[in-house]
């Protein structure tokens, strides 16, 4: 489900409107105010936790598990897509995933919701943020380097490769342990990269 300020900027791309015709818009649908310097003001509506739950998460599976090869007592089964369908699904998964990046990166999104719990081995919010405020630049790399493998993604897709998505499938794994060992769960042992 998109979100209201979503569903804003599309309508007005929709309709042939300038960015700067829009109005921006909060969670709750009121208008926010006009947009400057010639772009709508954009801001975050959920935290990173949220994002990751309701968009990257699942982008990300959804370019994992369309690959593979599964051995079992049977034989064994090489699941890839194999049909115009199938290979357009993906892609609509990886480029979610590239976009879903540059949102990552926006600034004055909080870490999660307030009041959240850090699970096992997570740092509190308040800590992550306190990371993520100390060096932005290096979190703008993390997420830069995830939309790089996602774009990667999506040129072997275009190609039907199945071999270059099961790799990038092992790259993206690998940048996205990257960061949340870095920011999320810092004691836990680094993957090898």
């Amino acid at each position: 489900m998109l979100s209201v300020a979503a569903l804003a900027l599309l309508a007005c791309a929709c309709s042939g409107q300038r960015d700067d015709q829009a109005a921006s818009h909060t969670a709750n649908g009121t208008a926010k105010g006009a947009a400057t310097s010639g772009t709508a003001a954009i801001q975050p509506v959920v935290s990173i936790k949220e994002l990751m739950d309701s968009t990257v998460d699942p982008a990300a599976d959804g370019v994992w598990d369309a690959v593979g090869t599964i051995t079992t007592a049977s034989g064994v089964d090489h699941h890839q897509p194999r049909s115009d369908e199938e290979w357009q699904a993906v892609r609509r998964h990886a480029v979610t995933l590239a976009e879903a990046m540059n949102l990552v990166m926006l600034d004055g999104r909080h870490a999660a919701p307030t009041g959240t719990r850090p699970g096992l081995g997570e740092q509190a919010p308040a800590q992550i943020e306190a990371a993520i405020r100390a060096n932005p630049a290096q979190f703008d790399q993390f997420a830069t380097a995830t939309r790089d493998v996602a774009i990667d993604m999506v040129r072997a897709i275009d190609r039907h490769d199945v071999d270059a998505v099961m790799k990038l499938g092992g790259t993206l794994d690998d940048r996205c342990e990257s960061c949340h060992v870095t920011y999320w769960y810092p004691n836990s042992p680094r993957p090898k990269t």
